[in-house]
């Protein structure tokens, strides 16, 4: 195991987690980086069309984030 994976295992799972938030941001924002293939992008539609049809049905990102902190102790 490299030293910088052991380092990272070292974090509490609070910290891990804001890394892990914090890499995705960076993919975020280049979303032409991550090429789709055609399965994902009929998912991805598949997913649109359910969210447009019972917009509700879900949790905001804010309220899973807050839920999974605190089910991680963090």
């Amino acid at each position: 195991m490299s030293s910088k994976i052991a380092d990272i295992l070292e974090l509490s799972v609070a910290e891990r987690i804001q890394m892990v938030e914090d890499i995705w941001d960076s993919i975020a924002a280049v979303p032409e980086a991550v090429p789709l293939n055609e399965d994902q992008k009929k998912e991805l539609d598949r997913r649109l069309e359910a969210y447009h049809q019972n917009p509700d049905a879900g949790s905001p990102w804010v309220e899973v984030r807050e839920r999974l902190r605190t089910w991680s102790g963090s």
